[in-house]
């Protein structure tokens, strides 16, 4: 049962956010019998809200609250009011997630020792390791029910994913499969239903199959008794006392009435960019540049991973969207090889898009014959998408724009990200390597396809040994403020070629036993 808690009661816990990061700290939290109030600014929708349909599920669940954006990055120009594609609802971006769960390579803890100096990229160490991981990661492929992971078994193959292994096997790929998927791949005892593979996977699962923290977790953190969850609850600011030490948080509510909750511990969770902005418009006398921001590096080291789509046309239907959208995955050109001109490493994962998304993101703004004679062979179509590491760099970063603002009267965040000439490489080696899987096949025409607003939006808050270099330690508890900690993908010191939700819920998992430990030991 929903626990209430009063709004001066300053024992609790309060989470901003309730995704990957801070819907799994809550509900550890609270299963370790720790008083948790979530605040979330997007509403409340289960399984049988969803719509299986990417336009109206786009309108239901994403975060459309203004936004700006400059660089040279292709989003700017495209999607300039919708830098990345995250949602707003309990359970934040985990209700619009393909489910690939992949561990950090040992030596992408370690960026700056393996790489060495680069140009223009303002590469760090991670204060932690894989060995100091790998019992969290466990904990975490148990909690979402990781394919291929412990006993379970691997997904089915839909004919995108046989197309693309076909391909992979043909360029001489070893390392290729349907990949370690948080989606359950047999009935288990955990009333998880089995995939149905019903397609068009990205946005919320209709059959609970796939982990969510809104469907999953914060339920099971709410039947404690030791969590409440507030729904449309806009954070505006975190308070401080003259000591330094935060003491509440101040909110509007879902009938837009500022409210304020005392707190004795507060996790920010709210996305590499709502996290930093909430930082900087919590600025104060103490703090004149933002919360936890001494080193300067709030809202920088924007990371949102090289990314870019390659599709190729067959002579006969393939019918991508059938079956689970990115149970497929090719990881060898994961590793760290200089010789092929860049630093990091890139994965390769199979996609598929409705036909009304793919003529939005094929070639934003294009028209005529090339263009329309593609989408006259989606029946034909496979589809793969590049995800791989990319340099952070000081100057991509989250700003204030005090020119616009949103329904709250708060300045919005301005997003700035330009490609680092590392990333541009990788993805031109990707971009190659992607058609070649699909020539080796039969295609009858390749193309690659420009990346598009992101799911994955890391850094802007980052965890550093040393305190001049970053804003959390390596408990993502910020340097600066003691009971301040943060909990979402912006602790991350760089971003690796995996995809980072499994990392998040790792780290999560970690910070909320440190946080129940600190506690009981008076600490905190």
């Amino acid at each position: 049962m929903t626990a209430p808690f009063d709004l001066n009661d300053d024992s609790v816990v309060v989470v901003i956010g309730t995704g990957a990061g801070g819907g799994v700290v809550a509900s550890e939290l609270a299963r370790k019998g720790v008083s948790v109030v979530a605040l979330e600014a997007g509403g409340r929708h289960l399984p049988e809200d969803f719509i299986n349909d990417e336009w109206e599920s786009f309108g239901q669940l994403a975060w459309l609250d203004p936004r700006t954006t400059s660089g040279d990055w292709r989003v700017a120009k495209d999607f300039s009011g919708l830098p990345a594609w995250i949602v707003k609802s309990v359970g934040g971006t985990t209700q619009h997630w393909a489910g690939a769960s992949l561990r950090f390579q040992e030596h992408e803890w370690k960026a700056a020792t393996t790489y060495g100096p680069v140009q223009g990229a303002n590469l760090l160490d991670w204060p932690i390791d894989a060995a100091e991981m790998d019992p969290w990661y466990a904990m975490a492929e148990d909690k979402l029910n990781v394919t291929r992971t412990g006993d379970r078994p691997g997904l089915p193959g839909n004919n995108n994913y046989l197309v693309f292994e076909k391909g992979a096997k043909a360029l001489g790929y070893k390392e290729v499969s349907t990949g370690r998927m948080a989606i359950t791949s047999r009935n288990d005892d955990n009333a998880r239903m089995m995939c149905q593979q019903t397609g068009f996977c990205f946005q919320g699962c209709k059959w609970g199959s796939k982990w969510s923290a809104g469907y999953h977790e914060i339920p099971e953190g709410e039947a404690t008794g030791n969590l409440e969850v507030r729904s449309q609850s806009h954070v505006a600011r975190i308070l401080h006392n003259e000591a330094g030490k935060v003491t509440g948080v101040e909110y509007y509510d879902a009938n837009g009435t500022l409210q304020m909750q005392k707190a004795r511990i507060v996790c920010v969770a709210g996305n590499s960019f709502e996290s930093p902005r909430l930082l900087m418009n919590s600025a104060s006398s103490m703090f004149p540049d933002g919360l936890a921001n001494s080193s300067g590096q709030v809202g920088r080291n924007y990371m949102r991973h090289m990314t870019g789509s390659v599709y190729g046309v067959f002579d006969k239907p393939v019918k991508m969207w059938r079956g689970t959208t990115m149970a497929g995955i090719i990881q060898d050109e994961a590793r760290h090889d200089p010789s092929r001109g860049f630093v990091g490493g890139y994965e390769l994962e199979t996609l598929s898009l409705g036909l009304p998304f793919m003529a939005a993101f094929l070639d934003p703004g294009a028209w005529g014959r090339e263009f329309t004679s593609a989408l006259d062979h989606y029946e034909n179509m496979a589809g793969m998408w590049i995800v791989g590491e990319d340099m952070p760099q000081e100057t991509n970063r989250v700003t204030l724009n005090h020119d616009v603002k949103d329904q709250y009267g708060l300045p919005v965040p301005n997003v700035h990200f330009d490609d680092h000439p590392n990333d541009i490489a990788m993805r031109n080696h990707a971009y190659k390597q992607g058609q070649a899987v699909y020539e080796a096949v039969g295609a009858t025409r390749t193309f690659p396809t420009p990346p598009y607003p992101s799911t994955h939006n890391l850094g802007t808050n980052r965890m550093s040994e040393n305190a001049r270099d970053g804003v959390v330690n390596k408990w993502s508890q910020t340097h600066d403020i003691p009971n301040l900690f943060i909990s979402d993908g912006s602790q991350f010191t760089t971003g690796a070629a995996e995809n980072p939700t499994l990392t998040i819920v790792a780290l999560a998992i970690r910070q909320a036993d440190h946080i129940a430990r600190e506690m009981s030991a008076q600490n905190l």
